[in-house]
């Protein structure tokens, strides 16, 4: 098999269409056909099948996608190694919730910019833990940023960056006619999306107290829910890191409560098959660098 053959593959796989990929390469569509049954043949396994007008991946296209990839970085690897090429070069698909891409990502891709100018970064948003996982799982991702508990990841390898802290917050203008948490029976609770670790924790929390709030907002985005919590419209439980200047300045005030659930760390997480290539490798140790010297 050839290395033209696997970046045609690479392609079909993460976007799913022929056409598109044809258009990518600047190939004709009977071409990426052509090398995709090629590998096939010598592979002896379909890799694409078609449900309808849907392409998607075989379980052993799934399985070949992470194998392409590692030849194809190794091939680009041994190329820079007898060039001499002493910058670095390569891409990274690098995937994060909404918190950690605007208070925590800025300052690690910035940094790395400057390093490393001729690595190409690619952010990939994922609204939950769980999807950054499936992503990772999936081969979507390089790296990812998670917040979540310590717990076995199985084909992951996930390292601790920093310990989180969470805060329930609220409007200065909100009144509440007992400091107990009882008065959330009668709140709107502002939540992240289903699969979120810190929506979990406070429901857990909730439920663990008999608190079964029925008036609930579920949003997509992490500052919609702040520019919400601002006007009044309800609670929040949200990191730190996200509502402390808000805080500090006068726009939220912080509620008291008292989680029993394990803390959540923000953690760094890469599929254990995944080859380390040199810029992954190097990402990795600028991230843990940064989050060790206090500057996130």
């Amino acid at each position: 098999m050839e290395v033209k053959q696997l970046i045609t593959f690479k392609l079909a796989a993460e976007n799913l269409n022929f056409t598109q990929t044809a258009k990518l390469l600047n190939f004709a569509q009977s071409t990426v056909t052509a090398q995709i049954k090629a590998l096939e043949d010598e592979i002896g396994k379909p890799l694409f099948e078609r449900l309808g007008k849907r392409l998607i991946l075989t379980e052993a296209g799934h399985l070949f996608k992470i194998y392409a990839e590692k030849m194809i970085n190794l091939s680009q690897e041994a190329i820079t190694a007898v060039n001499g090429e002493e910058e670095l070069t390569g891409t990274l698909t690098i995937g994060a919730q909404e918190s950690q891409c605007t208070y925590r990502l800025p300052l690690i891709l910035k940094e790395f910019k400057v390093a490393f100018p001729k690595v190409k970064l690619v952010f990939k948003p994922a609204h939950s833990d769980e999807m950054a996982r499936k992503q990772l799982m999936e081969g979507l991702l390089d790296v990812a940023f998670i917040m979540d508990k310590k717990k076995p990841d199985g084909s992951l390898i996930v390292e601790q960056l920093s310990k989180e802290e969470l805060k329930l917050v609220a409007a200065p203008s909100q009144s509440f006619s007992s400091p107990s948490i009882d008065v959330l029976k009668h709140e709107t609770l502002l939540l992240t999306e289903a699969g979120c670790s810190y929506r979990d924790i406070f429901e857990e929390y909730l439920n663990s107290l008999g608190i079964y709030p029925l008036d609930k907002i579920e949003f997509a985005s992490i500052e919609a829910i702040k520019q919400c919590v601002i006007a009044g419209l309800g609670v929040a439980l949200l990191p730190e890191m996200v509502v402390k200047k808000d805080i500090e300045e006068g726009r939220m005030k912080e509620l008291p409560w008292e989680s029993f659930s394990s803390p959540l760390y923000t953690q760094i997480a890469w599929h254990k098959n995944k080859l380390v290539t040199q810029p992954l490798n190097e990402f990795i140790k600028l991230t843990h660098k940064m989050f060790m010297s206090n500057s996130l």
